[in-house]
């Protein structure tokens, strides 16, 4: 018997993906300034007391100035203000818990003394959410197969192929429930068997069933949920062989896909070690094999949960930034975990961790007009949509109601105003008990002019500044990238930024789809990006999960590799300033500094300073769109998406090259080589006997437009180790017919710039050798709005949405 756990410590991951030591900026800091969000870090790790499994490096913490004007608190016309959570009053779990499982069965999400209230439920007041799991239950299908294992015989007398019909036979047993058949019991016990089967059979071929443990984790459901009617025989044959597969799930080396990682969404199959453990605790079928598997899996869970918690800090978010894996597949992790130590141990234990409860933040922070989101890292970018989303932020957002509604009654209010942002009108049927365990009372949801935004919110865990001239459609919004604490499913993209407006003005280009080489060769490389390259010969690719990068067009070989050094933000403007030095080679780069202002609600300026270790490494800056510019005067060009138009002009270099790439054949082009979106999928996943049942191919034809098709690349026109560029930004509609006039001067070291923005004046004054002592000045008609320094640390926020009036 194997309980040795292979996986037994999270190994080192590659080398793109370490936190590179930060390099100093010179900013002054404050060292009585230590923020609240250290305390609070330090005492989860101090009271928690998990393991440490190579999480990524901190970077150093970020001091902020006292002053109280800079606070940032939540107004509400409709409630009290919105707190964050206190994690310093979160407690140590006992080390006797095991002890407290309950004896009886069912214990998986539910239990004898809970049923009744769940059935209740699903005859009364969710009764048409009943409804449509049983006919849901009642024509089952098996999963469409993620490996390419031949299945294998059919067990005699029964009527079930092998296959994987976890999520299928959860909804059969939850029906088998409340309506008692013996022929359907029959058949639940056929599925259960053959699902083992065919389970067995794909790790004899060393492949995974499935991507997701979720299928495993429903299988145990099931079982547990009618173990009851099972035989001591049958109980023994289906238990032996299940804690036989996921000792092969967390020990057998070298299978294709799995997926046992506790950073990313912890949905691959190794989540199932909790589960299973649970289950057969101390039930005489393997009760050592048991035991081990439920202290590693409880390990596990709190491993990841101190994780997610330190990511989200009191701004909201699990685990990463990616909008179409933390607003869809990632919080099951957690709702799954609390919903089955409850049922369990009859004990609440969303209390020990208060993040979940923020994540409507983060979720409305990053809800665009006409339901669009960023189109960040790993999204497809095909639409840019929260569409595929909806269904389980709807989901997500009733466990926060459930778990949170009467400790933070505010968060639930949050929650509740996401999920009626949704209008989602059908059910998530993924874990058929989670509608009827889930208690959802008639929260009232903030309105959106109760809850109000500030001009700009730090996601520092996400190394995201989120940034927005209102909440109304036509309104600015936009993200600044740099930094973070997780590098799963992010990119080589240091200082990238998007820009909203009336369309996506400003993008992230290429795409994932079809698993095609665009993804790691173009769509996850710096050049797919708005950043800078340096181009140094020789240098090595920066790889990327789907298989090889051919090449190395000059980006960036560090995910984790910057920081942002500088955030304020005000009615009158919002900076930041993102250090992405120790995101590229050390042997190119010696400094690479952004400072973006936004001066709501039409314009952007950014200054990038940049330092190459030779003056021949040639530097060139990005500019993605959706659609071809038009090249103007006075090295202006401008742009249209949907129904916005941007215009993008370059100050400096003074002899600034501009070039136009894109169009047919050339929209993706890295390193000389244009990445095809409709090619074959890469050699890794053919080699890996993949089954893309995921994957949605795109036919020859138009590039669709959020994929970007066209950007600018502006070029010094004299080699030089060190280069500033900096370029004025106007956004509108299409009736805006021309750029703003500006006035450059470069003397004596200072680089001044004047523009208008509306009826304001701006004026930046930017020190050419160094970023200390930068100034803003805003005027409006003879008023002064603003006249100081940029910040040089980052600003103090606290609550969750609005400047305090």
């Amino acid at each position: 018997m194997k309980i040795h756990f292979w996986r037994g410590k999270t190994p080192d991951p590659p080398d793109f993906m370490k936190t590179s030591p930060q390099p100093s900026l010179g900013f002054q800091r404050n060292s009585a300034g230590l923020s609240l969000l250290k305390l609070c870090m330090a005492a989860v790790l101090l009271v928690c007391g998990c393991a440490d499994r190579n999480i990524p490096k901190k970077a150093p913490q970020e001091t902020s100035r006292k002053n109280p004007e800079k606070k940032l608190q939540v107004v509400s016309s409709q409630a009290p203000k919105v707190t964050p959570p206190d994690v310093a009053d979160v407690k140590k779990t006992d080390a006797d818990w095991p002890d407290r499982i309950r004896r009886d069965h069912p214990r998986l999400f539910f239990n004898r003394d809970t049923w009744p209230v769940v059935k209740a439920r699903a005859l009364n007041e969710k009764a048409d959410d009943w409804r449509k799991l049983k006919e849901l239950a009642l024509s089952p299908k098996p999963e469409k197969p993620w490996s390419n294992v031949p299945p294998p015989k059919q067990r005699e007398g029964s009527e079930t192929v092998p296959g994987d019909w976890g999520y299928a036979v959860a909804r059969l047993a939850l029906v088998q429930r409340i309506e008692p058949d013996p022929a359907r019991l029959k058949k639940i016990k056929d599925m259960l068997y053959a699902s083992l089967d065919y389970y067995r059979a794909c790790y004899a071929d060393n492949q995974a069933a499935s991507w997701y443990g979720w299928t495993g984790i429903c299988w145990l459901s099931a079982m547990d949920w009618i173990w009851d009617e099972l035989s001591a025989q049958e109980r023994n044959e289906l238990g032996k062989g299940m804690l036989e597969h996921v000792d092969d799930i967390l020990n057998k080396p070298n299978v294709l896909r799995r997926n046992l990682g506790l950073h990313g969404g912890f949905y691959g199959e190794g989540a199932m070690a909790w589960y299973v453990g649970l289950l057969f605790s101390k039930e005489g079928i393997d009760d050592e094999r048991a035991a081990a598997f439920l202290q590693r899996g409880y390990q596990d869970h709190q491993e990841m949960l101190k994780f997610r918690s330190e990511a989200a800090g009191k701004d909201g978010g699990i685990s990463t930034p990616v909008a179409g894996y933390c607003m869809a597949a990632y919080p099951y992790a957690e709702w799954n975990f609390f919903h089955a130590w409850q049922s369990a141990l009859n004990e609440d234990f969303s209390g020990q961790w208060p993040y979940p409860g923020l994540f409507p933040n983060y979720v409305l922070w990053n809800w665009l007009p006409e339901n669009h989101i960023f189109g960040y890292g790993d999204d497809h970018h095909e639409a840019n949509s929260l569409t595929n989303a909806r269904n389980d932020l709807y989901v997500h957002m009733s466990q926060i109601i459930h778990f949170y509604q009467k400790t933070h009654p505010e968060w639930a209010q949050m929650a509740a105003m996401a999920r009626e942002k949704t209008a989602i009108a059908k059910p998530r049927f993924i874990f058929p008990a989670h509608p009827f365990i889930t208690d959802d009372p008639k929260t009232p949801a903030f309105s959106p002019s109760g809850l109000r935004f500030p001009p700009a919110r730090y996601f520092k865990g996400f190394g995201h500044v989120i940034m927005r001239s209102g909440q109304e459609p036509d309104d600015t919004y936009a993200l600044f990238a740099c930094g973070g604490l997780n590098a799963t499913h992010r990119h080589y993209d240091n200082t990238h930024f998007t820009i909203y407006r009336k369309g996506f003005l400003i993008l992230d280009t290429g795409t994932r789809d079809g698993n095609t080489d665009n993804l790691q060769n173009y769509y996850a490389q710096t050049v797919a990006h708005n950043c800078v390259m340096i181009k140094m010969p020789g240098e090595a690719p920066s790889p990327y999960w789907n298989g090889q990068v051919y090449g190395q067009d000059g980006g960036q070989n560090n995910i984790l590799g910057g920081k942002v050094a500088a955030f304020e933000t005000g009615p009158q403007y919002t900076y930041v300033a993102g250090d992405a030095t120790g995101a590229y080679h050390p042997q190119k780069c010696g400094k690479m500094l952004r400072q973006f202002i936004f001066v709501p609600p039409f314009h952007f300026v950014v200054l990038d300073r940049v330092t190459s270790t030779k003056a021949e490494y040639s530097k060139r800056w990005l500019l993605h769109h959706a659609n071809e510019p038009e090249l103007l005067a006075d090295k202006t060009w401008r742009s249209d998406q949907a129904e916005g138009r941007i215009y993008c002009r370059t100050l400096l270099p003074a002899d600034a090259v501009l070039e136009k790439i894109g169009g047919p054949g050339k929209g993706f082009l890295a390193d000389g080589v244009n990445y095809s979106i409709d090619a074959p999928p890469s050699k890794l996943l053919i080699d890996q006997k993949y089954v893309l049942k995921t994957s949605r191919k795109h036919k020859a034809g138009e590039v669709p437009e959020l994929l970007g098709r066209w950007r600018m690349e502006i070029k010094p026109g004299t080699a030089g180790q060190e280069d500033l560029f900096l370029h004025l930004i106007q956004v509108g509609d299409k009736s805006l017919e021309k750029m703003n006039d500006a006035q450059l001067t470069n003397e004596n070291g200072r680089i001044k710039l004047k523009f208008a923005s509306g009826i304001k004046e701006i004026l930046l004054e930017f020190k050419s050798a160094d970023e200390t002592g930068d100034r803003i000045k805003i005027i409006e008609a003879g008023k002064t709005l603003a006249d100081k320094e940029l910040a040089r640390d980052i600003m103090l926020q606290e609550g969750l949405a609005s400047p305090q009036s």
